[in-house]
């Protein structure tokens, strides 16, 4: 009795730390990740759980598909009456639909994060304690929360910890199915990995694999006698729900990607997976030849990082996690047990005997060197070491290691508990043997949390630094209240939206009160307005280089106006920058330039510019041209035509004002989208965005300021 009721406090242990697991997750998740982690994956599962809660699988955007392509979304064909175009996103609908669920029920994506760390904790606590006991469980799932690798990919929306949930449920079901023979356990398991086949296959399979092995040697030690017939039966109700999961799977794979084995990131990038394991290895254009070689050098790098900087006290839990490895093998090799273990006439005894706890701890073991050895031949883990994730994020791909990994450690700390107080007792007194231990004690808890304080630092404090540029960024948007509003937004990656700017994320159906679009040109965006002509349009940009929220930059979100007449008249009134002597005007069209004097440049003065778009072309008229043509023809149909301003120093040094306006034209009329784009340059006449003119909150050398005004002028007859 006093053993049971030890038993149950460890239990509600376990429960405590599981809870707590889930409340930290959710403060993460919240404060630490509340625009989403680096890793631009999340907006898509997102998307696609907004998609499901609507009830669609695909994307229908129409004539907008050009400028509204999500990242890690696949355009496909459509019926004409769909509007010609489909989209769909490489995330399994498994971790989509868990999200979806989360928002129908309680409001917020966010809840099934904390929902997913406190079921990860408990069934590692649950899986702990059936390889070892109760005690060795509770530390097990302590281990666990404090291994930054859990607590950061639990707080994001990634389908790594969903899908370790589904395995470790899987794991957890197969013992206690095992050692109880329950069709309805086995029935639980066998469901639990096909949801996590379904979820993220790799996963599914590597973990699976070692579980898989046991069965078949179950099956071959009960061959020929009487005890064949269960074994027979309890495996085949594990195979059959997770084969009709699997099943399940193709069914989707088919209704999207119009193939039941070509699973859609398979469909989204075909040459980044696992494939045959070596080879060429492709992501959007960025590729490699992946070698064996190349392989066993990445796994080494991941694992040391995952041993020093991503588990729990880095390489101290790491040292815990071999030495309690290291002593479950030596016994379930030898067959030698702890001396305490269960009387085999109890209850809990001879349950444990049809799968005992050596069993349960090699399977584990197994787990690790299938999950390492199956991820070696994946070549994204090295994209991942590549473009930052891993070291953002941690090495994701090695979420599944995370239960050996606190399995053994806690054992092998306890273990080292145990042997250090049996070998004082044996040699010193009763008041040395506590010495010795509180000795120990006052050692080793210094080092342990000095250790941890470490491994969590880095990571927190990097990331936390990105949420705050983020903010930054984000800032501007998140403080206007849009009414049927067009966004364009800038594309520093090419042309994807939500990579980066993936909490920009349009509704479905493209109804909502904002409508985010990519700002892909002249052409385009008139095109864009004309299909959105009844929202108010905005332009979203920043000053400063992106670097993946690296380096902050100053957004600026701009209302536009498209002005229309037979000619738009516009003003520039720009500063003179400091030790400014001289300056040249330029009005730069794709038919070519015409150049003009500015005669006198005042220190800490302004120079006014008036110039003038017209079906007759691009001029300014306030100064005189010094080319032959007095002014620029402007092609039929939609063009840029920018305004260049130049400053020069005594030095020779210069500061260039750069207004870039998308213009429209035909025989009778010109559009003129309002404000143009001002950028100011040094030393260049054209720059990028480090050289966006954002107001006069901006960085910009002294003196410089900008003024502009623009109105249509309609000739009567």
């Amino acid at each position: 009795m006093r053993r049971q009721r030890r038993e149950r406090l460890y239990a509600l242990f376990g429960l405590v730390v599981a809870l707590l697991a889930g409340v930290v997750v959710a403060l993460l998740a919240t404060n630490l990740f509340p625009y989403h982690s680096v890793n631009d994956d999340e907006g898509v599962a997102l998307l696609q759980a907004a998609m499901f809660l609507k009830g669609q699988v695909f994307l229908h955007p129409g004539q907008l598909a050009d400028v509204v392509r999500p990242w890690s979304f696949v355009v496909a064909d459509a019926p004409a009456e769909l509007g010609g175009v489909k989209m769909y996103g490489k995330a399994s609908p498994v971790i989509s639909g868990l999200f979806a669920l989360s928002k129908a029920l309680t409001g917020e994506f966010d809840v099934v994060l904390s929902v997913v760390a406190f079921g990860t904790t408990a069934l590692v606590y649950g899986m702990t304690a059936q390889a070892f006991n109760r005690e060795t469980g509770v530390l097990s799932a302590l281990l666990l929360l404090g291994s930054p690798l859990f607590l950061v990919t639990s707080a994001t929306f990634l389908p790594y910890a969903p899908t370790t949930l589904f395995a470790l449920l899987f794991g957890f079901s197969y013992v206690r199915a095992t050692r109880r023979e329950s069709l309805s356990w086995s029935l639980l398991s066998g469901t639990a990995i096909g949801v996590a086949f379904f979820a993220r296959p790799s996963t599914g399979v590597l973990f699976a694999f070692p579980f898989l092995v046991h069965s078949l040697m179950s099956l071959w030690r009960a061959r020929g006698g009487a005890r064949f017939e269960a074994v027979l039966r309890r495996y085949l109700a594990i195979a059959v729900p997770g084969l009709a999961v699997v099943v399940l799977a193709l069914v989707y794979n088919a209704v999207v990607t119009g193939d039941p084995f070509v699973f859609p990131y398979a469909a989204f990038a075909p040459d980044d997976g696992l494939g045959l394991g070596f080879g060429h290895r492709e992501s959007l254009g960025a590729g490699q030849s992946y070698t064996p070689a190349l392989a066993v050098e990445r796994t080494g790098r991941l694992l040391w990082l995952f041993a020093t900087k991503w588990t729990t006290a880095g390489l101290v839990g790491t040292l815990a996690f071999v030495v309690g490895l290291g002593v479950s093998l030596r016994r379930a090799l030898t067959r030698r047990g702890p001396a305490r273990r269960p009387s085999p006439l109890s209850k809990r005894g001879r349950a444990a005997a049809k799968m005992p706890e050596r069993e349960v701890q090699l399977v584990l073991a197994a787990v690790v060197v299938s999950v390492v050895l199956g991820n070696a031949f994946f070549w994204g883990t090295l994209d991942g070491l590549q473009n930052g994730l891993v070291r953002l994020l941690g090495p994701f791909y090695y979420f599944d290691l995370l239960l050996p990994l606190s399995a053994f450690a806690a054992a092998g700390i306890l273990t080292t508990a145990r042997t250090l107080r049996r070998e004082s007792r044996a040699r010193f007194s009763p008041a040395e043997v506590r010495g010795v231990l509180l000795l120990a004690l006052v050692v080793s808890v210094p080092v342990a949390a000095t250790a941890e304080m470490q491994v969590l630092s880095d990571p927190f404090a990097e990331n936390g630094q990105r949420t705050a540029n983020l903010a930054s960024t984000y800032e501007p948007i998140v403080e206007t209240e849009f009414d049927d509003a067009v966004v364009f937004l800038p594309t520093p990656y090419g042309d994807w939206q939500q990579h980066p700017f993936q909490y920009l994320r349009n509704d479905p159906g493209f109804d909502g009160e904002v409508v985010y679009v990519l700002n892909e040109g002249a052409e385009q965006d008139f095109e864009t307005l004309g299909l959105t002509e009844n929202r108010t349009p905005y332009r979203f940009t920043y000053r400063g280089e992106w670097t993946g929220a690296v380096d902050p930059v100053t957004p600026q979100l701009q209302q536009l106006d498209v002005l229309e007449g037979q000619r738009v008249n516009a003003t520039s009134t720009l500063g003179v920058p400091a030790r400014a002597s001289s300056a040249t005007v330029r009005i730069e069209a794709k038919e070519g330039y015409a150049r003009y004097d500015v005669a006198d440049v005042n220190p800490n003065g302004t120079v006014t510019t008036e110039w003038t778009v017209g079906p007759d072309g691009a001029r300014v008229t306030n100064l005189p041209a010094a080319t032959a043509n007095e002014a620029v023809r402007l092609p039929a149909g939609a063009s840029e035509v920018d305004l260049v301003v130049t400053f020069v120093t005594q030095s020779g040094a210069t500061v260039t004002y750069r207004q870039e306006a998308t213009v429209e034209v035909n025989e009778e009329h010109v559009r003129v989208v309002w404000p143009p784009e001002t950028r100011v340059c040094r030393s260049t006449t054209e720059c990028g965005t480090e050289g966006t003119y954002v107001g006069s909150d901006g960085e910009y050398v002294s003196g410089v300021s900008v003024e502009t005004d623009a109105r249509v002028v309609n000739e009567t007859a």
